[in-house]
């Protein structure tokens, strides 16, 4: 099994070889231009763009779809760092793009603007602060290119911490804000998902479960959260169905990417390129992220809480979204979720949406 670790979501990975002979190469092959017909947008008053653009001092990637061009626009702000949505958001997008225009955009150092750029003129930028920028930078230009007033966040994982930065420093741009997987405290959200793990490994009488994670306890304790520390505290909670609820494996998402019309096999291979480069280096600062304190929150606020998410625990996010003072505020519960939401109940996410969300883009407050 090959590794591929993100601070947000710390995923491991199998992603397998791509086709070798001829004839399987051609069922690939046929296999990625069905799902590209199934995707094409064929509606005369609706959008499918791609293309890059300057965001922060490079060129990134925006992928721009939805049936009917007047539909408010959703800004959607991947996990990770590094794991773009762009080439799985085939498996849950479609319904959504009915009611409306939603922007996927592969961030700096991830997939596609990994690819486009010089790793020497990124490293460096390959801060908190920058990407919170470049949100903000999105945001502008979708308004400016596709005319609207504003738009709507939406954010998962660790998208969630720029997302949130950008909403507080620019509440003009947005509706609202939903969170999804949303990071509160990322050293609290460590705490909660080692002890779920130690207790489900001690119930399931798991030895090679137990001895990698007391090889690291107290856990995070009074010791860095170091990149070795990291991956060993969050292999156990996802294999315990906290990544995708009552899964061990999550390939629906790791392999899902091969199909992908947006993304050729050579770009599949650099997803993992792009969390390599980019996760040690906002790591220092991502485990130090603590939005608790946060009391007033300028714009709605909504947050999809996968029940059994262990990968970024619901509890810290629950009693912040409880204390905080916002316009409106609202929890949904998906309890049939862990930290995929969407993916994993992509129906109830659509519903979510028109009901706590669309309206705010109407002018008015959900019910």
């Amino acid at each position: 099994m090959s590794k591929r670790w993100t601070a947000a979501c710390l995923i491991f990975t199998t992603t397998g070889a791509l086709a070798d002979d001829a004839t399987d190469a051609k069922a690939y092959q046929r296999s990625r231009a069905a799902v590209a017909d199934l995707t094409r947008i064929v509606a005369p008053g609706g959008i499918q763009a791609s293309y890059k653009t300057a965001i922060g001092g490079i060129d990134q990637w925006l992928f721009v779809r939805g049936q009917d061009k007047a539909n408010p626009i959703i800004l959607f702000v991947h996990g990770g760092p590094a794991s773009p949505v762009i080439p799985t958001a085939w498996q849950f997008q479609r319904p959504i793009e009915e009611y409306f225009t939603v922007a996927n955009w592969d961030q700096r150092g991830a997939g596609l603007t990994f690819r486009d750029n010089p790793q020497e003129k990124v490293a460096d930028t390959l801060k908190v602060a920058r990407y919170v920028d470049d949100t903000i930078e999105v945001a502008e230009h979708l308004r400016k290119k596709y005319g609207k007033a504003k738009v709507i966040l939406m954010a998962h994982s660790w998208g969630t911490v720029p997302a949130l930065g950008a909403a507080l420093r620019r509440p003009d741009l947005f509706y609202g804000y939903v969170g999804i997987g949303q990071v509160i405290s990322t050293r609290e959200n460590e705490r909660i998902g080692f002890d779920y793990a130690l207790a489900q490994a001690k119930a399931h009488h798991n030895q090679e479960a137990l001895r990698d994670l007391q090889s690291i306890a107290p856990y995070p304790g009074d010791q860095p959260i170091t990149r070795e520390r990291i991956i060993t505290a969050r292999k156990w909670p996802q294999y315990y169905g906290g990544l995708s609820a009552f899964r061990s494996e999550s390939t629906y998402f790791f392999s899902g990417p091969r199909l992908s019309p947006d993304y050729s096999p050579d770009d599949v291979k650099n997803i993992d390129q792009g969390s390599l480069f980019t996760l040690g280096r906002l790591l220092p600062e991502f485990v130090t992220v603590d939005y608790s304190r946060v009391g007033t929150f300028p714009i709605p606020v909504i947050m999809f809480f996968g029940r059994h998410d262990y990968t970024t625990p619901t509890a810290p996010t629950e009693a912040w979204l409880r204390q905080v003072k916002a316009p409106y505020k609202q929890a949904v519960w998906f309890e049939r979720s862990a930290h995929m939401a969407p993916w994993e109940e992509p129906g109830k996410t659509l519903v979510s949406l028109l009901r706590y969300v669309r309206p705010l883009a109407d002018g008015k407050m959900p019910d």
